[in-house]
């Protein structure tokens, strides 16, 4: 059974983090969520109300992370996903989790990220050379500043990175790493 390898922090996003995690396991995949330590992580629902400029926060589920970033081996793993939510904006300081992310890409294993998740991809070189990607677009300014060409649709797949706006686009994110994963 291959390994997938969840980013996760506080404050990531409740749908970001489960789509993907239910939807690999029922794949066959074994899933294994890591965070800056093991630890009970607290996640978040985030939702624009009607009328407002940018997303409501109200606490979510939590969950149990298996594995610290500085303890992660990316041979051991078929993939990356990054969920998204507040998380990727503390977490792309870290050190552990910047050098595994270069280590998938410069593998080639599929990565894919969700909304904020974009953060971590750019602090990790991920859209260099013009890499596509798309993002809520209020992170538009992530893709664009690290090198990469910002795009607006539902998913975008640009080499081994598979990007999806919001959790509204889970279904068509994780269809596309589904057959990047397939094709390893």
């Amino acid at each position: 059974m291959a390994k997938i390898l969840l980013v996760i922090g506080d404050a990531a996003e409740v749908l970001d983090t489960f789509y993907p995690l239910h939807r690999l396991q029922e794949e066959g995949y074994e899933v294994h969520v890591a965070g800056p330590e093991v630890k009970l992580y607290h996640l978040v629902l985030h939702e624009r109300p009607p009328g407002w400029d940018i997303t409501e926060e109200r606490p979510g589920y939590k969950l149990q992370s298996d594995i610290a970033f500085k303890n992660v081996h990316p041979a051991d793993y078929a993939g990356l996903v990054i969920s998204g939510g507040r998380a990727p904006e503390y977490l792309r300081y870290d050190a552990d989790l910047l050098k595994l992310t270069r280590a998938f890409f410069e593998s080639g294993k599929p990565v894919a990220s969700v909304c904020h998740g974009i953060e971590i991809v750019a602090a990790a070189g991920g859209l260099e050379g013009g890499r596509e990607a798309t993002t809520v677009a209020k992170c538009a300014l992530d893709v664009t500043t690290f090198g990469g060409r910002y795009v607006d649709q539902e998913v975008c797949v640009s080499g081994n990175l598979v990007t999806a706006r919001t959790w509204h686009d889970n279904p068509a994110w994780m269809r596309e790493f589904l057959k990047q994963l397939k094709a390893q």
